[in-house]
């Protein structure tokens, strides 16, 4: 019953999105409030298909391949998706019904935005290959179309990175599924479940994925588009790209690596997935730390974000190829956990960085500050979400991050040495990648909401509206409710990790005290959210009523000092480039390369001194720059094809069908 649910409202959703093409500036509020309620149609279809554990639902419908049509289906993993999918649809379409009224480019929008929610539910539902590679193209397009519904210049820049990177996804897919489906070209996921491809196919198979949806979702050094592309689109749908779209992406990578290639898996994937996912994590982080763009840092976090969960993914493989499975169920219960985590509070910190946009004009740290004088709900809810985002208890990044270590500490258990090594050492970066996410979101707060204004723009800011307001205090109640009562959320998730694992988590009802979460056993390890809570809020007011009740009450103000010089300029105040100076000149000057230009004038000129700082990204350096030298010299060498005659392109078509005729006939 769930899926007639979901196909009515995939309907709704696309005829919404060809009414949006007329008119689109009128009924803005009305249109994103259908999207709403249609996102929520199929969110509490998925809840109810993932909570009641009903069973498995299909349906076929006459388009696509021959003999095998535009299959769909919902399953326990792909109903997780559905929720994680449409939550982010639900809040980013309310905050729309506010901040969407302030839109100059509505006809570039509207028609588009529906469609993409579409689209990538169309994707968590694909049964088949086909239907599989036409939705993750419609989610790349009508996300591209979004961005570009900007007409800056950088817009345009963003636009083609995106454009390029999201085509090579798409190629990379096409030959994963090319190879899954073997010689016998069986493209429907059943079949493809059956196939049990060689090893030689299913590593290839892996390396596509970690290429293919690998670069969607942002992985290092595949992840150039991302803060370019996210920054760029209006906030809200940035908040569904950073927090949704690269989900759907690691969906591809679980769907393919733990669903149809299954059994196939060997020991030693997980050591390219450790390796790129603390890579991811600890580059997202350290590049995230030295940017001055709010929106800017945050797209590098969900880079960080995106490595926490492929280190997960990484350690689940390698459990589940040991027989390990129930350090197995729990790396992947942490990864999936910091899906719909990350989900949360990466829509929160971008909906709150669209309300800031909107009220100042600017992303530009060193323009903000003092906004807590003048947006304090909006900077109650970004600092929520920049605690969640940092790992701090009780707030659900905590839990997820803490499963993750725990998965970390059953590796001493496993066989090969190699893994006893590289697993700790991922451990530790995963640690490093934490303590730089605090400094980050300090720095990300500290500047734009505290001390004083920078500028005009800021200190005539005015608190965001109220539809905007709803959708970040959904967002950050749900925050909360996961870090207080994480037990719970693993418990939903059981079915979707004893789909992958063939064995979930025990009931995390057994705990010392009521919801506890318990990975191993009592004894072992254990957390109580509640119990956190309760220590923080006792001892948080026995300080405060310590301090209102025997401190002085003779309070002096007095002005802010600068050298001993008495100064009353916000700009003596820290900025995003001095405070983090001191992690770019640790790691900037060898890793991003980083450099620090002050023109200090002598003494007797009058002139201002300047100080400009920059970096460079190293995947530019080392990865997308040679690699595009090396396509312009390849295509101006293969202009020459342009002038041929006839009967030469006749008898390089001819070279190439009897290539392929060789090939099939070696694959059979």
């Amino acid at each position: 019953m769930s899926m007639q649910f979901v196909m009515g409202a995939l309907l709704v959703f696309w005829v919404q999105a060809v009414l949006a093409l007329f008119r689109a500036s009128q009924f803005v509020r009305l249109r994103y409030g259908v999207t709403m309620l249609t996102s929520v149609v199929i969110l509490f279809a998925g809840m109810g298909f993932l909570l009641g554990s009903a069973p498995v639902e299909q349906i076929a419908l006459p388009l696509g391949l021959p003999d095998i049509g535009m299959r769909m289906r919902i399953d326990a993993l792909s109903a997780f998706f559905l929720i994680v999918v449409n939550l982010g649809g639900v809040t980013s379409s309310l905050f729309g019904m506010g901040y969407g009224l302030h839109e100059k480019r509505q006809g570039r929008v509207m028609p588009f935005y529906s469609a993409f929610i579409a689209a990538m539910n169309m994707v968590v539902l694909a049964d088949d290959a086909f239907t599989f590679l036409i939705s993750w193209e419609l989610m790349s397009l009508t996300s591209w179309a979004l961005v570009m519904s900007n007409e800056e210049k950088e817009t345009r820049r963003a636009g083609l990175v995106y454009f390029v990177m999201a085509s090579f996804s798409a190629i990379m897919l096409v030959f994963a599924f090319g190879l899954l489906a073997g010689a016998n070209g069986s493209y429907g996921f059943d079949e493809i479940r059956q196939s049990h491809p060689t090893a030689i196919s299913a590593t290839i198979v892996l390396a596509l994925v970690l290429l293919g949806p690998g670069s969607k979702a942002g992985v290092f050094p595949l992840h150039v588009w991302l803060p370019l592309a996210h920054p760029a689109a209006p906030s809200h749908v940035s908040a569904l790209m950073s927090g949704v779209m690269t989900k759907v992406a690691i969906y591809g990578a679980i769907r393919i690596l733990f669903d149809l290639v299954g059994p196939s898996m060997l020991w030693w994937w997980s050591v390219p997935v450790l390796i790129i996912g603390g890579a991811t994590a600890l580059m997202g982080i350290l590049y995230a730390l030295m940017q001055k763009d709010l929106k800017r840092l945050l797209a590098f976090s969900t880079v960080e974000n995106v490595g926490i969960i492929f280190i997960g993914l990484g350690l689940a493989l390698a459990f589940q190829a040991n027989g390990m499975v129930t350090a197995a169920a729990l790396a992947m219960s942490a990864a999936l956990l910091h899906v719909f985590n990350h989900s949360l509070f990466k829509s929160l910190l971008f909906l709150g960085a669209g309300a800031v946009l909107h009220a100042t004009g600017t992303r530009d740290l060193d323009q903000l500050g003092g906004l807590i004088h003048k947006m304090r709900f909006t900077a109650v809810l970004f600092l929520v979400g920049a605690v969640a985002i940092s790992a701090l208890p009780p707030l659900n990044g905590f839990v997820s991050e803490w499963l993750t270590f725990q998965s970390v500490l059953a590796s001493p258990d496993l066989p090969q040495a190699s893994l006893k090594f590289l697993i700790p050492v991922v451990g530790a970066v995963l640690a490093l990648a934490a303590a730089l996410a605090g400094a980050a979101f300090v720095k990300a707060f500290g500047v734009s909401f505290l001390g004083r204004a920078r500028s005009e723009a800021a200190a005539a800011a005015q608190e965001t509206d109220r539809f905007s307001l709803a959708a970040m205090m959904l967002l950050a109640g749900l925050c909360l409710a996961v870090g207080v009562l994480p037990s719970l959320a693993v418990d939903a998730l059981r079915p979707v990790v004893d789909m992958l694992t063939t064995s979930g988590l025990p009931p995390q009802d057994i705990g010392p005290a009521p919801l506890s979460l318990v990975p191993f056993a009592d004894g072992r390890s254990s957390y109580n959210g509640l119990i956190i809570m309760a220590f923080l809020l006792i001892s948080g007011g026995m300080t405060a009523w310590f301090i209102h009740h025997f401190a002085s009450d003779k309070v002096t103000y007095g002005d802010a000092w600068d050298c001993g010089t008495p100064e009353d300029s916000p700009l003596a105040q820290y900025t995003a480039e001095s405070f983090s100076q001191p992690i770019r000149r640790v790691f900037g000057t060898s890793v991003f390369r980083a450099r620090e230009v002050v023109d200090m004038p002598p003494p007797g000129e009058l002139r201002a001194a300047q100080y400009n700082a920059d970096s460079e990204d190293p995947a530019w350096r080392f990865v997308m720059n040679p690699l595009s030298r090396l396509l312009w010299q390849v295509t101006r060498r293969a202009d020459i094809l342009q002038r041929l005659t006839i009967r030469k392109y006749l008898a390089i078509v001819f070279a190439w069908l009897v290539l392929l005729l060789v090939a099939v006939t070696i694959w059979h």
